[in-house]
């Protein structure tokens, strides 16, 4: 009996990444049918799933190369694959070939981010990614399809197109982003921390799409404003 308690804890964390992938076939299934409020939020769950398997792992001790492996083919499917289907059924289909290169893009570049994560991990400071992670980038990607979709933003169409070319070429970039895997709770930073997300929790409740779709875009642009800054800096220590 002893022996089998830490071979069924092995299994819980890789549980919750099953799970994850399960619902980004569902994801892909309900954009087939049309059902594409359903699909976004089936993305939505996948990511709290996504979330939950690393943690549980961590808090468990037991991380293991299976995993890491296991957790990436799972992203695959579920950031990768359902939220480029939701955008080619929603937009992509218009543009013909078009369509289908930017939805083919994300996929690639998103494996492309994935392997890289896999083989660089350890070689750089823990509180950043190098480029924007994929989870992120299918998740501002299906929320602005659900943008569109509930505004009926007819005449956007190339907008989108451009939005879903960038966020494929974001993931493959140098931009760092913040983790938030090692967020600092000390004493003097709970309370900023406690008002920010009733704050954020409250507008969430208040109108869930648009400021999830403002949260997410502010990260996106910070890495790249900060880029852009860190750029002229740079430039002018140079001369």
């Amino acid at each position: 009996m002893n022996n089998q308690k830490p071979q069924l804890m092995y299994i819980l964390p890789n549980l919750f990444t099953a799970a994850s992938a399960f619902l980004g076939v569902v994801s892909i299934i309900a954009s087939i049918r049309g059902e594409y409020e359903k699909a976004i939020i089936w993305i939505i769950l996948s990511l709290i799933l996504d979330g939950l398997d690393g943690r549980v792992a961590r808090l468990t001790k037991t991380t293991s190369k299976f995993g890491v492996e296991f957790d990436s083919l799972a992203d695959l499917v579920a950031f990768g694959v359902a939220p480029a289907i939701l955008f080619y059924l929603t937009i992509g289909e218009q543009f013909g070939r078009f369509g289908v290169l930017a939805s083919a893009m994300f996929v690639v570049f998103g494996a492309i981010r994935l392997a890289r994560f896999n083989v660089t991990t350890g070689t750089y400071e823990p509180n950043v990614f190098i480029g924007l992670p994929i989870p992120t980038a299918a998740i501002i990607s299906a929320l602005y399809v659900g943008v569109y979709v509930n505004y009926d933003l007819k005449g956007f169409e190339w907008l989108y197109l451009f939005m879903q070319c960038v966020l494929a070429v974001l993931m493959v970039s140098n931009i760092r982003y913040p983790s938030f895997k090692k967020v600092n709770l000390q004493q003097a930073h709970v309370m900023r921390i406690l008002v920010g997300l009733v704050i954020a929790f409250s507008m969430l409740y208040l109108y869930p799409l648009e400021s999830a779709v403002i949260v997410m875009s502010v990260y996106v642009f910070y890495g790249i404003i900060r880029t852009f800054v860190m750029f002229l800096k740079n430039q002018k220590k140079e001369s």
